[in-house]
Order: structure tokens, then C-alpha cells, then sequence
């Protein structure tokens, strides 16, 4: 079992930068594919960014360029670093874990998912 917590959300304007951060639980955290999901209002949820167990890194093409995915195994913690950000990246974001395989653009790949964290961007 795997418990996931995101922090690091909050209201940046237009071109500004956040950082979140995703802490799990669990003493085997480092064989776990990793990623970022996010979900704005009345739409599906959405890939964002995934780690695998080896750092192996892969985007969406909206966020290519601007976020960047990391992991801390020491620490159990994923990051996600986003900059310029634009108004249509405001969504509540989720990170997930995945105990098989790579990462995957997939949300049903993923078995544990945490609570999310609101990122509002203002115009």
C-alpha cells in the first residue's frame, strides 16, 4: 500500500513558476513508476509527467519544455517544477504511482493516487 500527498499548489500568475511536491509512503518507493495528472473543471483527467523507477522521463507535448518531473528515492518524494505557466494549466494536480513496468500516459496504469493540489493560474 502506498499513500501519496501533494503539496505545493496555489494561485501564480501567467508566466510565473510553482513547484509541487508529492511525498508516499512506503519503504519501496523507489521500484514505483511515478506521475503527474492533472484534471480541470468539467474536463477528464489529464497526463501530465511520468518518472520511471530509473529517472526515465516522459511529457506531454502541452507541458514539454516547461515542467519538469524528478524524483527523490531517499526522500520518497516526486517533484514537479513548472514554468511559464498559462491560464489553461490551472487544474487540480494528482500524482499517482504505478508498482509495474515504466511510466505510462495512462491513469488506469497507476494503483495509488493521491488527494491533488489546486494550481490556479491568473491571466
Amino acid at each position: 500500500q502506498v499513500q501519496l500527498v501533494e503539496s505545493g499548489g496555489g494561485l501564480v500568475q501567467a508566466g510565473g513558476s510553482l513547484s509541487l511536491s508529492c511525498a508516499a509512503s512506503g519503504r519501496t518507493f523507489g521500484s514505483y513508476a511515478m506521475g503527474w495528472f492533472r484534471q480541470a473543471p468539467g474536463k477528464e483527467r489529464e497526463f501530465v509527467a511520468s518518472i520511471s523507477w530509473n529517472g526515465g522521463t516522459y511529457y506531454a507535448d502541452s507541458v514539454k519544455g516547461r515542467y519538469t518531473i524528478s524524483r527523490d528515492n531517499a526522500e520518497n518524494t516526486v517533484y514537479l517544477h513548472m514554468i511559464s505557466l498559462k491560464p489553461e494549466d490551472t487544474a487540480v494536480y494528482h500524482c499517482a504511482a504505478k508498482q509495474y513496468g515504466g511510466g505510462s500516459a495512462s491513469p488506469r496504469s497507476y494503483e495509488y493516487w493521491g488527494q491533488g493540489t489546486q494550481v490556479t493560474v491568473s491571466s
